[in-house]
């Protein structure tokens, strides 16, 4: 579903937006969920039927909530983690059970401190430390949460339980046991999404700053990183950049090359506003992409809608 006015963006960011909302729901009163396996799993539905729609406007979307306020943090962090995960799974040519169990752990994996990852996101100071000892045995909570909450896939407890075990970190994915993969790639793709949103303590990264932590160099890269930026590039949809001609532009879909998105120039070398954003295919021509940029960096308000437009345009005119 490509946005071509006002009204479809609002509708679709609505969408996206109840869906997060619905996670939090679920993840903020687990115990009071009827049926929660299935909710989980109904909620992985709704986000793959939206995805489907249109990967680039659901990764713009998904990135504009996540990088724009840091409220009802756990459930927008949860929800990227899982469209990243069901992104890199395809890109690794996970198998279905596998590809399951990864996504719903990725929905779930903070289960058992989802009211203190809200509040540490509008917290100024460190986590004290009974705080500390929340996080640091949330994993293995988290897993025994969701048994007694009638979760019946072994695999998708195993992973919650210890995706933050860095044990399985080296060697080849492949060679590791389904757990031990899933929980590696669930472990690089929440630090990706961590890096990226921003909190009350410091700001978010950028995407390409973010990448560079995580994906190593030379013969250290990860394959999971590499995974990642193969599914959604060094600079995402809904992701800011500066253009070597100083411009800003916002990245609106992914090209067949990582470096080489199409991008929307919002904002001009004198720091204006563009009454129309600029379409602009880095791939083709200069200006080049000279830097990712934190969402904190832009105090300009964007028309989103608009920027889609060209989006759609793009998705038509490829």
């Amino acid at each position: 579903m490509s946005v071509q006015n006002e009204n479809e963006y609002e509708d679709l960011l609505g969408l996206w937006s109840d869906l997060e909302s619905g996670l939090g729901v679920v993840l903020g009163s687990p115990g009071s969920i009827q049926e929660f396996e299935q909710r989980v799993r109904q909620y992985d539905r709704w986000m793959q039927t939206l995805l489907q729609r249109d990967t680039d406007v659901g990764l713009y979307l998904l990135f504009q909530l996540a990088t724009n306020s840091p409220v009802g943090y756990s459930a927008s962090h949860s929800l990227v983690s899982a469209v990243l995960c069901h992104l890199v799974a395809a890109e690794l040519q996970l198998n279905a059970t596998e590809r399951d169990s990864l996504i719903h752990a990725a929905l779930t994996m903070n289960i058992a401190m989802t009211a203190l990852q809200d509040e540490l996101a509008g917290q100024d100071d460190k986590p004290n430390a009974e705080q500390q000892m929340v996080i640091k045995t949330h994993a293995v909570k988290g897993g025994l949460m969701l048994a007694n909450l009638h979760v019946s896939d072994p695999l998708w407890l195993d992973v919650v339980s210890h995706h933050h075990d860095e044990s399985a970190d080296g060697g080849a994915l492949h060679a590791l046991t389904s757990a031990a993969r899933l929980g590696r790639i669930l472990r690089t793709v929440d630090r990706y999404a961590a890096m990226i949103s921003p909190r009350k303590s410091r700001l978010g990264r950028s995407s390409i700053d973010s990448v560079r932590s995580i994906i190593g160099s030379g013969a250290n890269k990860d394959e999971v990183g590499q995974a990642l930026v193969r599914a959604v590039g060094l600079c995402p949809p809904g992701t800011y950049v500066r253009m070597d001609s100083n411009e800003l532009a916002v990245v609106i879909r992914r090209s067949s090359t990582a470096n080489f998105p199409y991008v929307a120039v919002v904002i001009t070398r004198d720091g204006e506003p563009l009454p129309q954003p600029r379409l602009h295919r880095t791939a083709d021509a200069s200006p080049k992409i000279q830097a990712a940029l934190a969402a904190s960096a832009v105090r300009a308000r964007i028309n989103h809608h608009l920027v889609l437009q060209l989006g759609a345009y793009v998705a038509q005119h490829p």
